[in-house]
Formats: C-alpha cells, sequence, structure tokens
C-alpha cells in the first residue's frame, strides 16, 4: 500500500503550515494584537504571518520537531510540524526495536534522541532509555534500583509515566522508585524520592517541565500530593496537599495562560484543580462527576474540557476562577456513555472528541456540549489521540491507528494497521517526529514513514 505522505519543501508549503498555526492559535484563545509596534511601521498582524512563515519553513527544512512531554509541548496532543501519514501498512515499518523489560511510556524526543522508560524483575529494575530516532540503535540504558515496588494494577505497569525533556535533561517519573533526572547524553544528575504511593493501583502520571521547576502530580490511594522540583538540583520547591484520594489518581498536569496568570491544572477522580505553578497555592476547583482521574484536560476556545475517567459527565470550565466554581465557571456539562474513559478528549475546531475503552466515540459541539453524533468504533482505547493538520488520530491496544476528519458525522479517513503484533498490548499514544509516526508496544518502538 502506497504512503499518501507529501513532503514539500518549498514557501508555498510552509505558508499552509503558517496558516495553520494561525488557525490553531484562534482556535486555543490566543489573542492577536491589532496594534503596531513601537518600533516598526508594519502591522503586528504582518509582522507575526512573517515571523510564522519563517518558523513554518524551518520545520519544512530540517529543523528539529521536539514532542518535548506527555501529549507533545502543550500537554494535549496538537501536533505542528511536518505533515503526517494518513494511511499506511506493514510495508511502511521503517524499523522496529525490541525494547529490554516492559512498559507503556510514550515515546519523547529532543531532535534525533528518543526518551522512553521500561521497567524488569516485577518492578525492582526501572530503565530509562535513549534511542536514535533514525534507525532505533540504543544510545543509552540507565537502571534504577527499587527495593520494594509500589502495587501496580494489570493494566498499568511500572514504568508508564512519559519522560519530559527540556533540551538539556531529561526527567523520568517511577512512583516509590522517584524522579531521576540525567543530562542528554545519560549522565546522572539527581534523584529524589516524591511519596510512598499505597494502594493496589500504581503510578501513571507524567512530570512535565514549567521554567526552573518539574512538576509531578503525586496522587495515590489515600494521602495525595503535587510537588515542584528544582530541575537543576531535585530539591522540592513546594507540596501542596491534594487531600485523600478513595481510589488515586493518574493524570498529567498542564499549564494554561489566562488573561490574567498562570495555571496549573490537574484532573482527579473527584473533579479538577488549578494552582499557582510558582508557589503550588490552590486557585479553584471544579467538582466533577464519577471519575477515576486519567485523562488529562484540553484547553482550547479559553475552555477546559474535562472528563474524570469512569461513567460521568464530559464537563467545559471557564478557568481564572476562585475557590469552589462548580456553579459559577462550569460552562455545560453533557452525559458520557456508561464506560471507563482513559484517554482524553481533544479539540478540532469547533468540535470535542472523545472515546471510551470500549471504542464509543462521540463527537460534541464544543461551545455547548451538544452530542453531534456516537458511533461504536472496534477496538480497545486506553491510548489518548493527539491531533494534526486537522486530523484525529489514535490507536488501538491492537495497533491499528484510526484517522478521523473531525466533523457533525464520523468521517473515518483510515484504519491502518502494522500487521498481526499478537502478545504485544498499544497503550502508549501517538508521537509525531518529523512526518514518522512513533508507536509503542508493551515491548516494541516501531517507526512508520514513507520509504
Amino acid at each position: 500500500m502506497p504512503l499518501k505522505l507529501e513532503l514539500s519543501h518549498d514557501q508555498r508549503h510552509a505558508s499552509n503550515i503558517a496558516n495553520a498555526f494561525q488557525k490553531r492559535r484562534a482556535a486555543i484563545h490566543m489573542p492577536e494584537s491589532k496594534t503596531r509596534s513601537l518600533s516598526s511601521p508594519y502591522p503586528m498582524k504582518q509582522i507575526t504571518t512573517v515571523l510564522l512563515l519563517c518558523f513554518a519553513f524551518s520545520l519544512t527544512t530540517g529543523a528539529a520537531e521536539n514532542w518535548s512531554r506527555f501529549r507533545g509541548p502543550t500537554g494535549t496532543g496538537h501536533h505542528i510540524g511536518a505533515p503526517l501519514p494518513t494511511k499506511w501498512g506493514a510495508e511502511n515499518i521503517l524499523w522496529r526495536v525490541e525494547l529490554k523489560g516492559e512498559g507503556h511510556s510514550s515515546p519523547v524526543n529532543w531532535e534525533q534522541r528518543i526518551f522512553l522508560t521500561a521497567a524488569t524483575d516485577k518492578g525492582n529494575t526501572r530503565l530509562v532509555l535513549a534511542l536514535d530516532a533514525r534507525d532505533g540503535r540504543l544510545l543509552w540504558e540507565k537502571a534504577i534500583t527499587c527495593g520494594s515496588p509500589e502495587k501496580t494494577h494489570g493494566m498499568n505497569g511500572h514504568a508508564t509515566p512519559t519522560c519530559a525533556t527540556d533540551g538539556e535533561r531529561v526527567v523520568a517519573f517511577f512512583g516509590r522508585a522517584g524522579v531521576h533526572c540525567f543530562d542528554l547524553n545519560g549522565k546522572a544528575l539527581w534523584s529524589q524520592s516524591v511519596a510512598e504511593f499505597p494502594g493496589p493501583w500504581g503510578c501513571a502520571a507524567s512530570p512535565i517541565f514549567d521554567g526552573d521547576r518539574v512538576i509531578q502530580n503525586c496522587d495515590a490511594q489515600g494521602e495525595s500530593s503535587i510537588v515542584a522540583l528544582d530541575k537543576k538540583t531535585g530539591k522540592i520547591v513546594w507540596r501542596t496537599s491534594r487531600g485523600e484520594k478513595p481510589m488515586g489518581g493518574w493524570s498529567t498536569p498542564i499549564e494554561i495562560r489566562t488573561d490574567k496568570r498562570s495555571e496549573l491544572v490537574v484532573n482527579s477522580e473527584q473533579g479538577l484543580d488549578a494552582y499557582d505553578p510558582a508557589t503550588g497555592k490552590l486557585l479553584w476547583n471544579c467538582r466533577g462527576f464519577t471519575g477515576r482521574g486519567e485523562p488529562v484536560p484540553e484547553y482550547a476556545r479559553g475552555l477546559l474540557f474535562v472528563v474524570n475517567g469512569k461513567a460521568g459527565d464530559i464537563y467545559a470550565v471557564r478557568p481564572g476562577g476562585s475557590g469552589d466554581v462548580s456553579e459559577t465557571h462550569r460552562a455545560w456539562h453533557t452525559p458520557r456513555p456508561k464506560v471507563r474513559d482513559v484517554s482524553s478528549p481533544i479539540v478540532v475546531g469547533d468540535y470535542l472528541f472523545a472515546i471510551d475503552m470500549k471504542g464509543n466515540a462521540v463527537t460534541y459541539d464544543s461551545r455547548s456540549g451538544k452530542v453531534l453524533w456516537s458511533e461504536k468504533i472496534p477496538g480497545a482505547f486506553t491510548a489518548s489521540p493527539i491531533e494534526s493538520s486537522g486530523l484525529i488520530y489514535i490507536n488501538t491496544e491492537s495497533g491499528e491507528t484510526l484517522v478521523i476528519r473531525p466533523g457533525p458525522k464520523l468521517n473515518l479517513v483510515a484504519r491502518n494497521s502494522i500487521g498481526d503484533r499478537a502478545g504485544e498490548l498499544f497503550r502508549a499514544s501517538i508521537t509525531p517526529i518529523g512526518g514518522r509516526i512513533y508507536l509503542r508496544s508493551n515491548r516494541a518502538l516501531y517507526c512508520v514513514g514513507a520509504k
């Protein structure tokens, strides 16, 4: 099957990317100034367009794309860069490498280095792996010993949180085994224990970089917290209690910017919380519905879109409030199918897409919460979707990837298979780098692209 991928390196293609970036900015509520620069006779709109063209042209002429944390630079799964294929088959696998150990963490990258994690010996040994994005060659491997591994659920494991990198260092979180920081060549910089993580469910929240801090959600069954570490030393900058959790939580924080401030937003089984990223002070909380706290909220058009994990409503929240904002800042809520949600929701234009573990896919009007369509798609879904060039990509646990064009009805562009992969589970989310798609199973990493 030929790969439907158009890789253009001219300015016309760069202009297309710039236009897409402009649309994306509008979609995520980034205002554009209509004033003139104090030092320039040209309107800011024209200056912005030129800068975007330069940025986009650099993307098409070899500049690296860095998918630097779980679900990409913003944490919400939106990709801007070289166009991705829409259709492929097993013949388009450029390489496959067997990984030492097992895990469900998603690959991240900085330039040509890919970072991911794995675990062996029933969690007594945790691994941070660096691979060459071009051929899958192992660049380095670091082992962390855990004398008393935390318990974990059969759907989870001991290497589910995704690494994060800022281009100088890479951090990995392993629950009771702690947070570990390395430089990009594998030199150990620091390690920090953050919690005991009681309960039978294990850990899955990924670390993120926020300025000079590394933020880690430490939800667990029982006493939970969120912690900020100094990225250079690993020392704890602040820790804020998240109370006693009945079951726990596994959601990765995202940082958003409102008109007035930055907010660190974290999902939970009980609702949505926002913190001051500099101090850890709780700014506001919005009560949720039935939840487990896995999915990461989406942020678009000035709203946060949330599913809490179990069979409860999907809802939209206006950030920027104070205290309990359940009655004042919840814009709308709509019932979900009565099945567990592990995948995060995603917004493309006016369309909010969500899919549960059993393949019940629903698209809502993001402005009102109105259900536009609901269809059952065969497959089991625990990875989170990404969006690229206006298309939604999401993989099943068997390794198939669905490409969906958002709209008022289901438009399945393609259902792509990399062949029978018996014995492998694809619970990690897709990583797009340089026009290629990286798929991670519990024991292997695949690179799909044009041959």
